[in-house]
């Protein structure tokens, strides 16, 4: 863990903002600069529980999706689309967990331009095992109270909702 500073930066950063004169632009600065360095916070707490489980979070984050899928398998097509990356990380990604015997390859059955990554045994409880260690280590306290979480998960939502990132799902019909 680093070493705790005499001063919060960002709030330094701010005053300076205001110094120069970008008032209308230090709040903004402020928000992104503090959610850039949460995030630097958070990925090294997940780095650090994964890093004895030999994986990234990018490798991770693909396990647990195959194994969230009905036949832990998917195209890589698709996964690449949930996980919101380039597919050539993907590609990178199912190299690596391929070469530890995590995932493999298969041909499409039907569309023959396609490739299905397949999440292996060995994968699947791999996957399992660092969820346990993410849930126990990170994600039940991830340094915000409860209500807290769910206050910064709704403005970090509708931060994402305004950006494009998502579409608020449509109402489900009611049966007939």
């Amino acid at each position: 863990m680093a070493r705790r500073l005499p001063v919060d930066p960002i709030a330094e950063a701010k005053r300076q903002w205001l110094a120069h004169g970008w008032t209308d632009a230090a709040a903004g600065m402020t928000a992104v600069t503090s959610i850039m360095r949460a995030q630097q916070l958070m990925l090294a707490r997940v780095d650090a529980t994964l890093r004895p489980f030999g994986l990234t979070f990018a490798r991770y984050e693909l396990l647990t999706l195959l194994s969230f899928s009905r036949a832990g398998r998917m195209p890589m097509a698709s996964a690449s689309a949930r996980l919101q990356v380039h597919p050539t990380s993907v590609t990178n990604t199912v190299d690596r967990l391929q070469a530890d015997g995590y995932v493999r390859r298969e041909p499409h059955p039907v569309d023959g331009r396609a490739t299905l990554v397949v999440l292996t045994d060995a994968g699947r409880d791999l996957a399992e095992r660092a969820t346990a260690a993410l849930n126990a280590q990170v994600f039940a306290q991830p340094g915000l109270s409860s209500d807290d979480t769910d206050e910064l998960v709704s403005i970090i939502a509708r931060m994402r909702r305004a950006a494009g990132d998502f579409d608020d799902p449509r109402p489900t019909p009611e049966p007939l």
